[in-house]
């Protein structure tokens, strides 16, 4: 793995890193390249260490794969197995960082502001605070697909008022595609909703009904853990989740790490930052290519480019460089 400071790597001007959160996983992830570069089992075994359990065989065999609680730590674990194969492979670091999600944990340890090892004890407790702030079948998650931003806020508002309890817009992921997240019965309400205005919808295979008020208990535990964590500033330009900026200090870093767990993640402004501060070329930096679909259609987007495959590797390393003026 590389051990030169970022200082002695060669830096990009147009190119940003984003880091995927859970959906993202698969049986297998990551299999190809750990035959190539050692330090993908490395990572894995480095964070597994500090847990007390098998990463890379959850990973592998799929077992506990799908409760969130051992998927976060494998999905952070995951990405930082290939951001160090990106810097022994000779690529640039970027400009800027996003994570979407659990990702944001991942951009944090690859900008240096967190240990893999404090990452990963984090996330875990993140996913059991998560799993035990909504009992299993009480809470639910749905893409809205169709309909503008406004259109699901107030569909999500006026299905919260039939008394079948409380649904929220939880992801901006796109112009078009917004998650909603909350109680089941106030989610199957918004659906319905959604449908009456020519929206489509799509119920999520997920536990754990994220970034809404349902999880503002969790944040609170969630809070003092994060406190007992060395936590330092970036050494590369991290864009938050909740505000879609970057933080300045450590205060609002933390801040945005507990908002984050009940407040919505603002992914599409996340997307118009980068745009504003001339990123053209997105790498993805974690299992599948979830963040590489959404971006592609943007007009500013020249490519956007998944690592986690050899060929996906190879081909991300040698754009970048060469839209990035080191390689003709």
């Amino acid at each position: 793995m590389s051990t030169l400071p970022f200082s002695q790597i060669a830096k990009a001007t147009q190119t940003a890193f984003v880091f995927p959160g859970q959906g993202s996983q698969k049986i297998g992830m990551l299999s190809e390249l750990a035959e190539r570069f050692p330090s993908i089992l490395e990572t894995f075994k480095e964070a597994s260490d500090a847990l007390g359990f098998d990463l890379w065989q959850i990973a592998q065999t799929g077992d506990k794969l799908d409760q969130t609680e051992f998927t976060q730590p494998v999905l952070l674990t995951a990405s930082t197995a290939l951001w160090r194969v990106w810097l022994e492979g000779g690529g640039l670091l970027p400009t800027y960082m996003a994570g979407h999600s659990l990702g944001e944990y991942s951009a944090l340890v690859a900008a240096e502001a967190l240990s893999l090892a404090d990452a990963v004890k984090l996330v875990h407790l993140r996913g059991q605070l998560m799993q035990k702030a909504v009992p299993q079948g009480q809470g639910a998650m749905a893409a809205i697909l169709g309909l503008s931003d406004d259109q699901v806020i107030v569909l999500c508002q006026s299905a919260s008022e039939v008394g079948a309890g409380k649904v929220e817009a939880a992801n901006f992921n796109a112009q078009g595609q917004v998650v909603i997240a909350g109680d089941t019965e106030a989610v199957e309400v918004a659906i319905s909703k959604a449908k009456e205005l020519s929206g489509k919808a799509i119920v999520l295979p997920v536990s754990v009904p994220s970034h809404c008020s349902l999880m503002k208990a969790a944040s609170e535990q969630f809070a003092e853990a994060l406190a007992k964590v060395d936590l330092q500033l970036p050494k590369i330009a991290v864009i938050n989740n909740v505000s879609a900026n970057v933080a300045n200090d450590l205060d609002s870093l933390k801040q945005a790490l507990v908002h984050q767990l009940y407040q919505p993640v603002q992914w599409t402004r996340t997307l118009t930052y980068l745009e504003q501060n001339d990123v053209h070329y997105l790498v993805e930096c974690g299992a599948g290519n979830v963040l590489s679909n959404l971006a592609k259609r943007l007009p500013f987007v020249n490519k956007a480019l998944p690592i986690d495959t050899v060929s996906r590797f190879e081909d991300a390393l040698h754009t970048i460089l060469t839209a990035e003026g080191k390689i003709a």
